[in-house]
């Protein structure tokens, strides 16, 4: 089992570096700039071996962009679990929002298409709808604590989100 486990690690090392340079790469030349080829050389393997872990640059484009999702949701719930009122939820949610996307610039033009394709195909409906049901959640919230109808809260919670993704 050794041997096993022991390539075991060195894929996840390999599959994590070609991560770690594609990011790293985007960061210093630009979403448009990558390629598989820049990836290999920035790992030292050939370009082939980057094929072995993903299908394509949309493939490892999709794996950082759903990292980033992650990333977006931690700071998400952190900022809805520092407060108790809906409404400083809700604010805290979309401040946390907005810094996320000044302070993690390489991340948010990848996970809001500014760069990607895959995010506009659909491919990304899960990650993507993490902001998008807090802002539901908050919405609902405030609106039946006003006594107001609760059908509202989903139009309401899309114009918010209208305004924070345009």
């Amino acid at each position: 089992m050794g041997l096993h486990e022991r390539r075991q690690r060195e894929k996840e090392n390999i599959r994590a570096s070609i991560l770690d340079a594609a990011f790293s790469l985007a960061k210093t030349e630009g979403w448009a700039s990558l390629s598989i080829r820049k990836i290999a050389d920035a790992i030292e393997y050939s370009a082939p071996v980057v094929y072995d872990y993903f299908e394509n640059k949309e493939a490892i484009l999709y794996e950082i962009s759903v990292n980033g999702f992650h990333c977006l949701h931690i700071e998400l719930l952190k900022a809805q679990q520092a407060h108790n009122s809906p409404e400083d939820q809700l604010t805290a949610i979309i401040d946390a929002y907005w810094e996320f996307a000044f302070k993690n610039k390489e991340y948010y033009q990848l996970m809001f298409g500014l760069g990607m394709q895959c995010s506009g195909k659909g491919m990304m409906k899960e990650e993507f709808s993490s902001f998008q049901d807090m802002l539901y959640e908050g919405t609902l919230e405030i609106i039946k604590k006003k006594g107001s109808n609760p059908d509202n809260a989903c139009h309401s919670s899309h114009a918010l989100f209208q305004q924070c993704t345009d």
